[in-house]
């Protein structure tokens, strides 16, 4: 029988258990994935507490207060606060989303576990590397492409048009989508993934772009598109319900059309 086993520095430990904050009557149990890269020892797993009654009610005011109160050293993104940078995108409880939009009362049980986006290199504790994920982005040459002649004040778009883009402009590249899917997690390195085929359409559809045939050459690939396979997990995971799974069948199918 063939025996698989993982590398000897891969195996997540029980980690630090902190002290519980004096006096607090309405304890939060944090459970969070460490890994520093400096100090040459395996991913461990720590466990805080949180003075709920001292503390803002989302998962991220969570995070703050551990760092500013409890342990410094922790490493993670955030910004705006506000479900529109997409930093703070973490896997919660099991489920990728949003540190920010994610209330701690909407955890399942007593403890809120906390890992870094799943399949991801890992900078440090729940920061992940998104280095490919953005030169993937990059590849898609998200603006406008025009042959045209720049019109004197601005590119018109009828109010029809621009109501085809919703559902896509939203995306804020949180990363949420793509790291809960499989097919990205085998060929991440040359599937693009739902979060940035979901923003090629976004440019496929606009009105005002004038090189559809070249966008869609550049993603006539066996892996760069066709390696969707449908799963859902994308729209699924997604914490502004958008719906990357509808966005690729709409680009195969515009692959079709401009055969037929």
């Amino acid at each position: 029988m063939v025996q698989l086993t993982l590398p000897r520095n891969s195996t997540v430990t029980e980690g630090k258990v902190w002290d519980k904050p004096e006096g607090a009557t309405n304890l939060r149990e944090y459970r969070i994935y460490r890994w520093n890269p400096d100090d040459g020892r395996n991913p461990r797993v720590d466990t805080y507490f949180i003075d709920a009654d001292d503390c803002g009610p989302m998962v991220l005011d969570g995070l703050i207060y551990i760092k500013d109160k409890v342990d410094p050293t922790l490493t993670f993104r955030r910004s705006c606060r506000e479900g529109i940078c997409g930093s703070c995108a973490m896997n919660i409880d099991g489920t990728n989303t949003l540190a920010c939009t994610k209330g701690m009362d909407e955890i399942a049980g007593d403890v809120v576990k906390i890992y870094p986006l799943p399949h991801m290199a890992v900078v440090k504790d729940l920061v992940p590397d998104l280095t490919r994920f953005y030169a993937q982005h990059r590849s898609i040459e998200p603006w406008l492409k025009t042959v045209s002649p720049a019109p004197e004040k601005e590119w018109l778009q009828s109010h029809d048009d621009r109501v085809k883009l919703d559902g896509l402009y939203e995306c804020i590249l949180c990363a949420c989508c793509s790291t809960s899917c499989p097919s990205y997690w085998w060929n991440g390195d040359r599937y693009l993934g739902p979060a940035i085929l979901l923003q090629a359409y976004r440019w496929l559809i606009d009105s005002r772009d004038e090189a559809t045939g070249e966008r869609l050459d550049n993603l006539e690939d066996p892996f760069r598109l066709y390696r969707c396979h449908t799963i859902m997990n994308c729209s699924e995971a997604c914490p502004k319900g958008l719906n990357p799974a509808k966005a690729i069948a709409e680009i195969k199918k515009m692959m079709v059309e401009r055969r037929v």
